[in-house]
């Protein structure tokens, strides 16, 4: 009798076997929809002073066609601005290497293909003709202003002195109608600061055209500018200058009024007590009075915001994870260029019919087990008899 159960255990396990298949054949099913892969985009902000490598990553989906766009890691580029390899171009790549190698470990192989690489310049980097006012080239023009009408730096701090080379100075575009007629290039100029907030604020002054408007309203220089209402975000330069003024110097700078006293009270101060704000620091310490005079005077004269007005602007570097500046918007745009993925899908089905299938599963092999335990059993009673 056992044998001939044992001999019926192959057709009914392909029995068994079937009558699954069957019932997977009936159980209803649905399409589920992945989670969408990310995609992955660099931006290198090519600066004036340095460059900055930035990765961004989105769904690869997107939504609207436009990719909701975060940064997913930065790196700094070392060495000067690209720039400052003119003379040598090939060395502007290699600057580069460090970064795109930390690129090529941070983004997944598998999307390395399929990484768009951009590369943006900033005002300072092109310097064309109302782009004359980052950072770099306010100082620089401020530094022929000083030349030309003082002999001394005003927004420098007392007791700073530098030797100017005439060349640096006059190159820039941005310096061209304060070149002297006849000068030499190879020139060393010794300029020492006096700490004049006044004479400073003066100076910064003339680099703003008040006095021709053909609009019912203007900034500077001629260009119009509808009544400043909202929210702003001061990054950046602007940043950098108000945090110093906050975290260095101790200083409020929650109101206009109080971003003027912190301004003079920066420019009062020595090149000996700035030195001992700050011990180490030599790069940018002289400069902080030009760019906190220049901020304070382009925010309430340029820009022309008042006090109520002025409530709206916030200085941040980051929002949440990313940081805030031209880089991130230009990469959002740039999604646009950059096809989506259509969405991966799989079956599911209910978790009632997907338990009730595990149960018909094990039990099907559970019986397998018991037949295949008697046959060994009944093989043993036969080899003994």
């Amino acid at each position: 009798m056992a044998g001939k159960v044992l001999s019926l255990l192959p057709p009914l396990l392909l029995a068994a076997a079937g009558l699954a298949g069957l019932l997977l054949l009936c159980v209803p099913t649905r399409d589920v929809r992945e989670p969408p892969a990310l995609k992955y985009g660099i931006v290198l902000d090519a600066g004036s002073s340095h460059t900055s490598m930035f990765i961004y990553k989105w769904p690869a989906d997107k939504k609207n066609d436009t990719g909701i766009v975060g940064q997913h890691s930065s790196c700094e580029v070392h060495g000067g601005g690209i720039s400052s390899y003119a003379d040598n171009p090939s060395r502007a790549g290699q600057s580069l290497v460090e970064c795109l190698d930390q690129a090529l470990q941070e983004v997944p192989r598998e999307r390395h293909v399929g990484t768009p690489l951009y590369l943006g310049a900033t005002a300072g980097m092109r310097l064309l003709n109302f782009l004359c006012y980052g950072r770099d080239q306010v100082l620089l023009r401020l530094l022929a202003g000083a030349l030309q009408t003082y002999g001394f730096h005003p927004c420098w701090p007392r007791g700073y002195s530098s030797q100017v080379l005439l060349q640096d100075v006059y190159e820039s575009p941005c310096t061209v109608a304060q070149r002297p007629q006849t000068f030499t290039g190879s020139t060393r100029v010794n300029l020492s600061g006096t700490s004049d907030p006044a004479l400073c604020r003066g100076l910064i002054l003339e680099l703003f055209n008040f006095s021709s408007c053909h609009f019912s309203q203007c900034s500077f220089n001629g260009i119009f500018q509808p009544p400043v209402a909202g929210n702003f975000i001061g990054f950046s330069a602007f940043f950098y200058t108000v945090d110093f003024l906050r975290t260095v110097m101790g200083l409020p700078v929650e109101t206009l009024q109080q971003l003027e006293v912190a301004v003079v009270t920066i420019c009062n101060q020595t090149w000996s007590e700035l030195q001992a704000r700050v011990p180490g620091e030599q790069a940018r310490l002289p400069d902080y009075c030009a760019v906190a005079t220049f901020v304070q005077q382009l925010l309430s004269q340029g820009y022309g915001f008042q006090e109520h007005t002025f409530r709206g602007v916030t200085f941040q570097k980051k929002a949440g994870d990313t940081t805030v500046g031209w880089a991130l918007g230009y990469m959002l745009n740039l999604t646009n260029l950059i096809p989506a993925e259509p969405p991966g899908m799989r079956k599911g089905t209910d978790l009632s019919a997907w338990v009730a299938l595990v149960l018909l599963c094990t039990a099907i092999l559970l019986a397998a087990a018991v037949l295949l335990l008697r046959r060994v059993r009944a093989a043993k009673l036969s080899s003994t008899i």
